[in-house]
């Protein structure tokens, strides 16, 4: 299968104004005169922090540790006291509900409080009905329809092509077939990559759904609602195979012969 790197964003900032004015007038003097306020430059704190669909933990530590003008890695160090409410099958670990959104920032926000908000966001889009009742339709729980969901994102070229994606992965699990999708590979190796070798096919890690039967152990980044649709709503079809053969031309196919044609012909376009 051929992944499709996370997309990538940048943050976007609103910035305070640095200087406001202030009405001072003297007992001696009839009009007010408009003098600076001297403000500290607050051009590190940010008003507003996007996160994008896909990205993962990782990324959303660093960016909130940019945001919040804090040192490196303090974000990820808070974790543990953050008393994020996760779903138990999660242990702990946010993967996945790191919900992508655009969040506000004040004087008190802390990487702890940042990342409740993004988790209780999560709990707010993952915990309606719909999509409960598209995880029994389709067999799995909640938390592993946002596993799906995470795949689907890193996997598909558009939102067009989510839905087929997510039909693949169920099509293969019900099928007893390995999912082996080379974006696990990625999660595993920290990268992203169109360029999966046999050898990476071989790693061991529980993320290696080459190797290793079933769904990964936890999401591979935090999906949004597009995705999550695609997961708890997978178009019909029977899909087993996909593969990007150039920007815009996905092909999707249940013959292995087909798809190795296509792979052959991804190759030579590189």
């Amino acid at each position: 299968m051929q992944t499709k790197t996370p997309r990538r964003g940048t943050i976007r900032l609103t910035r305070r104004g640095r200087i406001a004015l202030i009405a001072t007038g003297a007992a001696a003097v009839a009009a007010a005169v408009a003098v600076p306020l001297l403000l500290p430059d607050d051009d590190a704190r940010p008003e507003t922090l996007t996160i994008p669909e896909g990205w993962r933990s990782g990324q959303v530590y660093e960016a909130v540790d940019k945001a919040l003008d804090v040192p490196a890695g303090t974000t990820k160090k808070a974790l543990p006291k953050a008393d994020l409410k996760l779903p138990k099958d999660a242990g702990g670990n946010p993967e996945g509900y790191l919900f992508p959104a655009t969040y506000p920032l004040s004087s008190q926000s802390t990487p702890a409080s940042v990342l409740s908000y993004m988790v209780n966001t999560a709990n707010k889009k993952f915990g309606v009905g719909q999509v409960a009742a598209g995880a029994d339709r389709n067999a799995v729980n909640v938390y592993q329809s946002v596993t799906i969901a995470s795949m689907i994102e890193a996997e598909a070229g558009s939102k067009e092509e989510m839905g087929k994606v997510a039909r693949v992965i169920y099509n293969r699990l019900d099928q007893g077939m390995p999912l082996q999708m080379d974006s696990t590979i990625n999660y595993a190796l920290n990268r992203s990559t169109l360029a999966t070798s046999e050898r990476d096919t071989k790693i061991n890690s529980p993320y290696n759904t080459y190797a290793r039967m079933g769904l990964p152990p936890t999401p591979i980044g935090n999906p949004g609602e597009e995705a999550m649709r695609a997961a708890t709503n997978p178009a019909p079809g029977d899909w087993l195979y996909f593969v990007t053969v150039k920007p815009g031309d996905t092909r999707f196919t249940s013959s292995f012969e087909e798809h190795q044609k296509n792979v052959r012909e991804f190759n030579k376009s590189k």
